[in-house]
């Protein structure tokens, strides 16, 4: 074992000691890449447990390879979709990684994963006696406070009282304790606000802030990458080309997978996108928009931006008009009639709001740069329609009755008519200007020195220095398994 990272044995100690009162066995990152690596004994205890239950065996299917199903399921290939070219409109190949088969229905889960497991096996986070913090604008607080549960340790879920009531129904049974900051997506100093107030108060916490942990980019850049990678490998032909990857930045932490993907294909392109009525990255704007769980008004610190090639900027109408195209009745009949596979209409239902506004994005791309059929781009769906029914029934409430008039002017609208207006193709100077916006969210309100946001720009090994502790980490989880078992 290295000592690259600090290691305080005593919190260790009882931290192992819970884990082994709990029946808690961690995996590695190894093992979240590979689930052929996982021991058969939890296998065989999956199949006994949903996908959702409050089960630390359940800690092993923070995994992009779940078996799709509700309960006791096992493993198997990158849950993905290629959406046929007549749903999108361009010839391209769009791959989108589906995330609502991991627990809590959303890969965030596995993000707040890789933020708290390096706290808990080097013993700097007590679960024993420390509130772990988890500050967002939806999905990843959820992931937060699940794992938490799983990990026998007090939660506080902070995230926008504008959010969707399935968030708030779901965590006020699994979060230790649930905190409404005020507005939506777009407010996210005021989530850094609460977060500030609490560090103030004199509790024992932890804050896990998605938009600056990096244990976020090493998560999503050491198994969201490679799961991308053997997407694209199940479904690429000898004479097709993979040409990129685009995501809602959010907090920025799936884009990291873009640096994983550019390492294994050099020249691939690493897109960001955001919504428009809120153009931070395209125009240094600001706003609020519909498009949930993508916090913005700030640029992430853990957005390696100079590594970023494009920014993209999708309008929350196209996101809400086909969040109903995609999930009323009227709107999956047009799209029968219009030829498209039954195949992919079953499967529209997992794309949450993010996940549409993800595949607009890719046909974006993929028309600017003149794709063809052999040219492929992945993204992915980080949640399904199962936390938006609320909204849909908004939409029903507010515009009345979906009709095939409706289905036809959305369809052709928003889907078809996607055109490559609000991108930006960035130069050096667009992409350091999209950095420096980092220096009044980071240094000038939240504690970062100058030295730090000069070495995400100047120092050439400060993003591989992140991804290298990746193998050390894991042998501090055996570690910690071994004093676990043997407390």
């Amino acid at each position: 074992m290295t000592n690259q990272l600090k290691v305080n044995e005593t919190v260790l100690a009882r931290a192992a000691k819970r884990a082994k009162e709990r029946g808690i066995v961690i995996p590695t990152f190894a093992q979240m890449r590979n689930p052929e690596r996982i021991p058969q004994l939890v296998k065989d205890g999956l199949k006994s447990v949903g996908l959702w239950d409050l089960n630390p065996l359940n800690l092993f299917r923070i995994t992009w390879h779940n078996e799709p199903v509700e309960k006791g399921g096992g493993f198997g290939g990158v849950n993905a979709i290629v959406w046929d070219s007549r749903l999108t409109g361009t010839s391209a190949k769009i791959v989108q990684l589906v995330g609502k088969w991991f627990p809590t229905g959303a890969h965030k889960v596995g993000a707040a994963y890789g933020c708290l497991i390096p706290e808990l096996v080097t013993g700097n986070f007590d679960p024993t006696r420390t509130k772990a913090v988890w500050p967002s604008t939806g999905n990843y607080c959820r992931g937060g406070a699940y794992d938490s549960n799983l990990l026998a340790c007090d939660s506080i879920a902070i995230l926008p009282e504008g959010m969707s009531k399935e968030r708030f129904e779901w965590l006020s049974k699994v979060a230790g304790e649930t905190i409404k900051t005020p507005g939506s997506e777009s407010n996210v100093k005021e989530i850094f606000d609460k977060c500030w107030e609490l560090r103030n108060s004199g509790q024992d916490l932890m804050i896990f802030n998605q938009f600056d942990a990096l244990g976020n980019y090493r998560w999503h850049h050491e198994v969201t990458g490679p799961a991308m990678a053997e997407a694209l490998a199940a479904v690429m032909g000898p004479q097709d080309r993979y040409r990129g990857m685009v995501v809602t930045t959010g907090s920025a932490g799936t884009i990291a997978a873009g640096d994983y993907l550019k390492r294994a294909f050099p020249g691939s392109i690493i897109g960001a996108s955001e919504a428009l009525q809120c153009p931070t990255l395209l125009n240094n704007g600001f706003g609020a928009h519909r498009i949930e769980g993508i916090g913005d008004k700030h640029v992430p610190w853990v957005h390696n931006v100079k590594n970023t090639d494009m920014v993209v900027a999708i309008d929350d109408n196209a996101c809400m008009s086909l969040t109903r195209l995609f999930n009323e009745p009227e709107g999956k009949a047009y799209l029968a009639g219009q030829g498209i596979p039954s195949e992919a209409i079953d499967n529209l239902h997992l794309l949450g709001i993010s996940g549409i506004a993800n595949l607009l994005s890719a046909i974006k791309m993929a028309k600017y740069y003149e794709m063809g059929e052999n040219d492929y781009l992945v993204t992915v769906a980080t949640d399904s329609m199962d936390l938006y029914h609320s909204r849909v029934e908004e939409l029903r409430e507010e515009h009345g009755a979906y009709t095939a008039l409706n289905a036809a002017a959305d369809f052709n609208r928003w889907l078809l008519g996607v055109t490559t207006d609000n991108m930006e193709e960035l130069s050096y100077q667009a992409r350091k200007r999209i950095h420096n916006l980092k220096y009044y969210t980071w240094v000038e309100q939240q504690g970062k020195t100058h030295a730090e946001i000069q070495a995400q720009w100047y120092d050439e090994e400060y993003w591989t220095r992140i991804i290298d502790q990746t193998d050390e980490i894991d042998e501090l989880i055996g570690h910690f398994n071994d004093l676990a078992s043997n407390s």
